[in-house]
């Protein structure tokens, strides 16, 4: 800062000047100011209020009245929800039982992980039955063997699981009629079937990729009459994402290989082979729409059987619809779908048994199948399920009593001993162009959290092309299942109604095709199912099956066990 001065006056009279000088002494400095040169001001000020507007005293007076109370007051309640015991779940188990028929039981689970996400697993399961069955000529034992092991790891950026499976399953084909065959016979028959099975399946499940997850399955199946049978099939999910789509577009493939061969066929006239190859690919897309969850899709075969030399292209639609019209209380669904699916011989085997290691083995096309129905909930604790289809299927597999080679004294034909499954007592199969028409119903109801009950049942209507009768298909089927659960007591009981089937009759031995009807009755078949838990380790188990001792009959003259009774004990632990 710079100051500059500037005097300017009128000449006066010149004075006598002071001997003392005086000077002026000018400091320039800036000027910083401080809160603590400002000063508080240390009065408050005062209001005077009139008197009219100074607070006026409040005054009150309480009038008491007795009055009758009404008021009862009540001790308080806890309220709180029962969640039941917490249960203690052990990742291995032993399980042991016998019962009548001489029947042993084993079963087991051991499980193991490791510190590095890997998972090891090992189950295994035996049961038989040694005793043959009451009023059966030749012997009605078996025995059921099956095992499995499987590893699995995972990686960062997808899992991986090898799983090995076997099976050893022994049978007999005891169901001869014993009118038409007599005893003096059936010593020379040999009515003994043991199935063998292995199976290896690698699996990979990816995370955040176009692969969704892939799988690789060979098996292998043979039996004691030199029958073989090989299946591979690679099965891979795409998830594609779109741009012009909301949804990721899902594409199914299906790679698949069958070969097998039996030694001969029934008339022992020729070896039968059979040669398949399956290509399959099923995109789909799911999205909603207005309140509807839609599925747009359709399933691509082509199939190449070399046997034959047929070569089929297939294009089947894969459409489903489904609204709610009352929430959760009522639900709409309906669709139209077809397939084609491959028969094997194992598939055969584990839907009967007693079949004869003579069949033509080939596919079968459904060619579409509509379904509508309704689905819901009442009141939390009843859900029910109500449908109808019809189906259209060409070459349809159907189970047909084969006909006996002997007369009932006779143990050889045309100078050959007969096998085991050459006296009417075993099973073929036929392929006819059958259309269905289903109504199948369903009922869950949950009366507690330790009792619920649940009910199925379905009615079929079955016409045939070629033949007289859909064999050894029930028109009506129907389940009842009752299950009770709390912290020491467990039970589950099953009544099982299969409606009449029909079968073949023929009134001469083969090559003979002349036959007639036979009905094999319904049946009834009653089971429970229940155990106790003595801690947290050990449990003992019974088993009660067809109670109700009726001698019915699964397939034509092969009858059933009795009453059967099996008890026994569990044990849980963990490594």
């Amino acid at each position: 800062m710079s100051v500059f001065n500037v005097f300017s006056q009128k000449k006066t009279t010149e004075k006598v000047k002071d001997t003392v000088k005086t000077e002026v002494v000018e400091v320039v400095t800036t000027y910083n100011p401080k809160i603590a040169d400002a000063n508080k001001i240390s009065t408050n000020p005062s209001i005077n209020l009139l008197e009219k507007t100074k607070k006026q005293p409040l005054k009150y007076t309480i009038f008491s009245v007795p009055v009758a109370s009404t008021f009862i007051p009540k001790s308080g309640v806890i309220k709180g929800i029962d969640v039941g015991v917490k249960e203690r779940i052990y990742d291995n188990f032993l399980a042991a039982g016998f019962g009548n028929y001489t029947s042993p039981y084993f079963e087991t689970f051991l499980h193991k992980n490791t510190r590095f996400q890997s998972e090891f697993g090992l189950s295994a399961k035996y049961n038989a039955s040694f005793d043959n069955i009451e009023n059966t000529v030749l012997n009605s034992d078996f025995s059921n063997l099956g095992m499995s092991i499987f590893y699995k790891q995972d990686e960062r950026y997808f899992d991986w699981k090898v799983t090995i499976n076997s099976e050893r399953n022994h049978y007999n084909w005891y169901g001869i009629d014993q009118n038409f065959i007599n005893n003096a016979t059936t010593r020379f028959i040999n009515e003994r079937q043991e199935y063998n099975f292995f199976n290896a399946t690698g699996e990979m499940d990816f995370l955040d990729a176009y692969v969704d997850k892939s799988n690789l399955s060979i098996s292998y199946f043979n039996d004691d009459f030199n029958s073989e049978e090989i299946l591979i099939g690679l099965n891979t999910d795409l998830d594609i994402p779109t741009r012009f789509l909301r949804e990721n577009v899902k594409i199914g493939t299906k790679l698949e290989y069958l070969n097998g061969s039996f030694a001969s066929n029934y008339a022992i006239t020729d070896v039968l082979n059979y040669n398949i190859f399956t290509i399959k690919i099923a995109p789909e897309y799911n999205t909603t729409y207005k309140d509807f969850t839609i599925k747009l899709g359709a399933k691509i075969f082509t199939s190449f059987d070399a046997e034959n030399s047929v070569t089929n292209f297939l294009v089947y639609p894969d459409v489903k619809v489904q609204k709610a019209l009352l929430k959760e209380n009522l639900q709409f669904f309906g669709g139209i779908s077809g397939n084609l699916k491959t028969n094997t011989y194992k598939d055969f085997v584990d839907d009967n048994p007693f079949v004869s290691p003579t069949m033509f083995i080939t596919q079968t096309a459904e060619r579409f199948n509509a379904f509508v129905g309704f689905n819901g909930v009442l009141n939390n604790s009843i859900s029910y399920t109500i449908s109808a289809s019809f189906k259209n299927e060409q070459d349809k597999p159907l189970f047909i009593k084969n006909n006996s080679k002997s007369d009932g004294t006779t143990t050889s034909s045309n100078g050959i001993v007969l096998r085991g499954y050459e006296y009417g007592n075993s099973f073929g199969v036929v392929y006819d162009d059958v259309k269905t028409t289903s109504i199948f119903a369903e009922l869950n109801y949950e009366f507690s959290k330790r009792l619920n009950f649940e009910t199925h049942i379905q009615f079929d209507n079955y016409t045939t092309t070629n033949q007289n009768e859909a064999w050894n298909l029930p028109a009506i089927q129907a389940n009842f299942m009752a299950k009770y659960k709390n912290e020491k007591w467990y039970a589950t009981s099953t009544l099982l109604f299969v409606g009449n089937r029909k079968d073949v009759l023929y009134t001469n031995v083969f090559p003979s095709t002349t036959s007639t009807t036979q009905s094999i009755p319904s049946f009834l078949d009653l089971n429970l199912n229940g155990g106790y838990h003595l801690n947290d380790k050990f449990t003992v188990f019974l088993k009660m099956n067809n109670m109700l001792n009726s001698n019915y009959q699964r397939f034509s003259n092969f009858e059933v066990q009795g009453f059967q009774l099996l008890a026994g004990v569990t044990y849980k632990f963990d490594f």
